[in-house]
């Protein structure tokens, strides 16, 4: 399957995060970094925002799920 850039409304839209807390994660190195596309545009690759997901459900039993 070949990687996707997806642009930050769609991360938005499907962690339910708001874009201060992405950028919080980001900066703590809890969320996948952004990849520029260009001077003004940056996009995410939407396997490493699945993954992280993924890592949030399988964690969601213990105590240091969260971010």
């Amino acid at each position: 399957m070949a990687e996707r850039f997806i642009s930050l409304r769609e991360v938005l839209s499907r962690t339910s995060l708001s874009k201060t807390e992405i950028y919080r994660l980001i900066r703590a190195e809890r969320f996948p970094r952004q990849v520029p596309l260009g001077p003004r545009r940056v996009g995410f690759v939407e396997s490493e925002v699945a993954r992280w997901m993924a890592d949030r459900l399988a964690g969601r039993g213990t105590r240091h799920a969260r971010g």
